[in-house]
């Protein structure tokens, strides 16, 4: 049974803040992502392709923090991070403060699939990405007002922020998406900006296998959140292991570490998570979470709060 889940971030998400037409907009662009996906994966296509189609089309997005929409650095810049990961070999692939790369996501599959690294930074991933023709764009193109206000914000009270801590009608984050196809293969790939003023080239979850990515034979796992905490978890892998060593479910295993394990600690966020058997779980221990999610035949499930 094929399956898909993506999500487009978590947080403090008040629903006095989100105008009807805002939301309208977040689940259009949510559902539009997980049709790209989903298409693939119904006709047979690679859990990989899934996950990346669905992750470039949050990038493109401007609403999202990742690609284009992406949030500003103190310097005024776009450090974008990206990873992705195929469970059945379980090679990876990651960037880390790219600035020039139309889609991340692309530039971690080419680190997995044309060298023998894992994880390349800024500026020798935007390098890689130019020697093999990804699209590249000017610092114009990942530029959006509200992201530029926020920077503006964070510097004045002297703070770095996550996204979705600045200004309540942009609680957008990490994008990702986690998928099963029809051969029974998982992958996962998961994209952000990073936080808002952040400095010294800060480096979340996002691109570390094991934090904020990771993919098997038993699950395929994207998180979303205050990147500290759940590199500080290992927390997509400890999903993973807690399947493996204590044999928990998709579902207890994703509670425990968003729930148990992060919220007590402060770690604010959320995960997506797909299994061998095509469930999927999608825990959150924020106000809300964009994210939306399909199963072989069911209906889409899109959602942001809370149910």
């Amino acid at each position: 049974m094929f399956a898909l889940a993506i999500h487009g971030g978590a947080g403090t998400i008040a629903r006095a803040s989100l105008t009807p037409a805002d939301e309208m907009h977040y689940r259009a662009a949510l559902e539009a992502a997980l049709a790209l996906g989903y298409d693939l994966l119904c006709n047979g296509g690679a859990a990989l392709d899934a996950v990346e189609a669905a992750v470039r089309s949050l990038e493109d997005c401007p609403l999202f923090n990742a690609g284009r929409g992406a949030v500003f650095t103190h310097d005024g810049h776009h450090e974008m991070d990206a990873a992705i990961m195929d469970g059945p070999s379980r090679l990876a692939g990651a960037v880390a403060g790219i600035r020039e790369v139309q889609n991340p996501i692309r530039a971690a599959r080419l680190v997995m699939e044309k060298t023998e690294h894992v994880l390349l930074g800024y500026p020798g991933a935007d390098a890689l990405a130019r020697e093999h023709g990804l699209p590249l764009q000017p610092a114009e193109y990942f530029f959006t007002q509200k992201r530029f206000d926020q920077l503006q914000d964070a510097i004045a009270s002297g703070k770095m922020q996550l996204d979705h801590a600045a200004d309540p009608n942009w609680k957008k984050g990490t994008v990702g998406a986690v998928a099963r196809d029809t051969h029974g293969h998982l992958a996962a790939a998961t994209s952000t900006g990073g936080m808002t003023n952040k400095r010294y080239s800060r480096i979340g979850d996002t691109p570390l296998i094991g934090a904020g990515t990771w993919a098997d034979e038993r699950c395929a796992i994207s998180c979303t959140g205050n990147g500290e905490y759940f590199i500080r978890a290992v927390a997509a892998y400890d999903v993973a292991c807690l399947m493996e060593y204590k044999g928990l479910t998709l579902a207890e295993a994703a509670r425990i570490v968003v729930q148990d394990k992060l919220a007590p600690v402060g770690g604010e966020g959320g995960l997506i998570a797909v299994d061998a058997a095509g469930n999927v779980t999608l825990p959150f221990n924020s106000e809300g979470m964009y994210r939306a999610s399909r199963v072989a035949e069911g209906p889409a499930e899109v959602a942001i709060y809370k149910e």
